[in-house]
């Protein structure tokens, strides 16, 4: 019921300091692992980590079904994917009560992603409920999903095989309470994503990890050969693509995220080459300002381009629509802008 080291800290089955959190089997619950809602620094650190892309694809629980505090057969019934980030946001944000979580196999994945894919989905879900053999456990026959796995499940078809109701709950998993409480109905605004200025940035790390291991060494070795200026424009295009661009998307005009991106990578430059001369930097005539914008621009359009996949309003047929016009046109304005830079001869 969220939107990320293989060390789990809340069951026993994953990680060494499962006791911490586990106390044993729950009663009644046959193989249930036990867990609490207390969130350790193994958990925190993991989580960070993740969110880095330290260990990002192992990080995940053991399918199967967990006993919050001391369910019992009346308690309610949460679904969810076996990416601990999720897991972990769910079980924290339901403290204080008792319940059962089915954690599904979606290999790693979040509860959106995995429904697209195809893991967090109908043939899984009843699988599970059939192997942890849910129904000797609980007296009632609910299951509340998470709404961003509902293009994955079909309820219909759950109801009619298992004999189990799907609710889907919340969007956000610290609505549940909440949502329980007005028995189990939603205000609308539970029902809305946002997607806000920290939900932008906390994903930025995963975009500067993932191109920096390739521009960040290329950008040493250029300032080794003796061009700062080229070194300094990989990284401006790394931090306008990974970080300005996702910090002011609602702002930037143009639809297309490469567009946007290209904005956000010729505005830095465009700073940069104003402030540099002021801070006893080079300046730059005007060919090589332009050149060395269409680097940046290009770089961070690039960079943009792959923020849509981490985005809650773009569609796979627009983004392959986009792919296939704008990284011609990326591919150029990089190549041009560094040719025209080695023309002209560079700042040394």
């Amino acid at each position: 019921m969220s939107k990320e080291p293989p060390a789990c800290s809340c069951c026993s089955s994953v990680g060494p300091s499962a006791q911490a959190s586990a106390a044993g089997t729950a009663k009644g619950s046959s193989q249930a692992r036990v867990v609490d809602s207390e969130l350790r620094w193994p958990d925190i650190l993991g989580a960070w980590k993740a969110r880095w892309g330290i260990g990002r694809m192992d990080y995940k629980v053991e399918p199967g079904l967990y006993a919050l505090g001391r369910p019992d057969g009346d308690s309610p019934v949460f679904v969810s994917a076996n990416y601990k980030m999720s897991f972990d946001r769910l079980r924290a944000a339901l403290a204080g009560m008792d319940g059962w979580i089915l954690v599904l196999d979606t290999k790693g994945i979040n509860v959106w992603c995995a429904a697209g894919k195809g893991t967090f989905g109908t043939e899984e879900l009843i699988g599970r409920l059939t192997s942890t053999r849910l129904a000797d456990k609980v007296a009632h026959r609910v299951l509340i999903v998470p709404q961003l796995g509902a293009v994955g499940v079909r309820g219909v078809e759950v109801a009619s095989r298992s004999r189990f109701r799907v609710v889907f709950g919340p969007v956000r998993a610290e609505d549940l309470p909440a949502f329980l409480a007005a028995g189990m109905q939603a205000e609308p605004a539970m029902r809305r994503v946002s997607f806000g200025l920290l939900d932008r940035l906390v994903l930025s790390p995963m975009d500067l990890v993932g191109w920096g291991k390739y521009l960040l060494p290329l950008s040493a070795i250029l300032w080794f050969l003796g061009e700062p200026m080229g070194a300094l424009a990989l990284v401006l295009g790394l931090l306008a693509g990974g970080v300005l661009t996702p910090a002011l998307l609602p702002y930037l005009p143009f639809r297309s995220f490469s567009g946007k991106g290209a904005l956000a990578g010729a505005g830095l430059a465009a700073l940069s080459a104003a402030v540099m001369p002021r801070l006893d930097g080079p300046s730059l005539a005007w060919g090589q300002g332009l050149s060395w914008t269409a680097v940046i621009a290009s770089l961070s359009s690039v960079i943009a381009l792959y923020f849509t996949g981490a985005s809650t309003y773009t569609s796979l047929s627009g983004v392959r629509k986009e792919i296939r016009w704008a990284l011609p046109v990326q591919i150029a304005g990089l190549l041009a802008g560094a040719a025209c830079w080695v023309v002209l001869g560079g700042i040394r």
